[in-house]
């Protein structure tokens, strides 16, 4: 069976959290070896921690997503350090940039708080997982300015410009592809992917967002989201739909899903194998 390596997902998403045994088992089921899951902030910390600590399989990381800095304590950066620091399989993220319109926050104050965040990994030495939307110009100019980064970065659903990624490929970054890359009309989408380093490819799925559009040749896992009250919301992304992903990337790069699969997860083991990391101890 094809091995993957979910490289970004929020499996304690208050709307699958519940579910995360479940899910966890049947992406498992399905090949998916490792997942990173990523907190989006002080509040939900804990529950990565918790996951971490419950599946070897998890990979925790802990940051402050731009959407969530109104939310942060006075002494938010003080128990990011620590946490880190108590827990050195961890990695740093969500982090990042947003100028899109879901972002309600204040960007100067994003900015400020990404530049604390991303010089921490640095210092840590631990790989940062970055979200950015409409920001991959100042995102360039802040990694510059405080950059390489030998431990790596994640641009994570990657949807900037095929003519950023060698800059931003020499600072250290890998670029990670989720569902949302098949909103890209296909010959963007196509020239993107061909533009990146094979050792710089990863696949995520950023479940339970980013759910991917199957061909009519393949199947889709869902995940239902219930109401408090018992009523269905929506349909939600599974992190076994990485096939999907996998599938559509290996298309656009005229290469086997074998192929794709095995130089994906060897970049993720390697991002992932930083000192103190579970995939080191193990």
């Amino acid at each position: 069976m094809i091995k993957l390596f979910d490289a970004h997902c929020h499996l304690q998403d208050p709307r699958v959290f519940n579910k995360a045994p479940n899910l966890i088992k049947t992406a498992l089921e399905h090949g998916i070896h490792h997942f990173a899951v990523n907190g989006v902030s002080e509040n939900d910390w804990h529950l990565v921690k918790e996951m971490s600590d419950t599946y070897p399989c998890i990979i925790p990381s802990f940051g402050l997503h731009p959407w969530f800095i109104t939310d942060r304590t006075p002494n938010w950066l003080t128990s990011l350090r620590e946490l880190l620091t108590a827990n050195p399989s961890a990695a740093v993220g969500e982090i990042g940039l947003d100028k899109g319109s879901h972002a309600k926050t204040d960007y100067t104050d994003q900015v400020e708080i990404f530049r604390l965040q991303l010089q921490l990994a640095k210092e840590l030495k631990r790989p940062a997982s970055v979200h950015c939307v409409r920001a991959f110009g100042d995102l360039l100019d802040i990694m510059k300015s405080l950059g390489p980064f030998p431990e790596g970065v994640i641009l994570h659903s990657y949807l900037g410009s095929a003519e950023m990624v060698p800059e931003f490929a020499k600072l250290g970054v890998y670029f990670s592809f989720s569902g949302f890359l098949m909103d890209k009309k296909e010959t963007e989408a196509k020239k993107v992917v061909k533009s990146v380093p094979s050792d710089r490819i990863l696949l995520e799925t950023d479940a339970p967002d980013a759910l991917p559009k199957p061909n009519s040749s393949e199947s889709i896992i869902l995940v239902d989201e219930h109401e408090s009250n018992g009523d269905s919301k929506k349909m939600l992304n599974h992190p076994a739909n990485i096939h999907l992903v996998l599938s559509y990337v290996a298309s656009l790069l005229d290469a086997s899903k074998e192929e794709v699969a095995d130089v994906s997860y060897k970049n993720a083991v390697r991002l992932f194998s930083y000192e103190g990391s579970k995939l080191q101890q193990g």
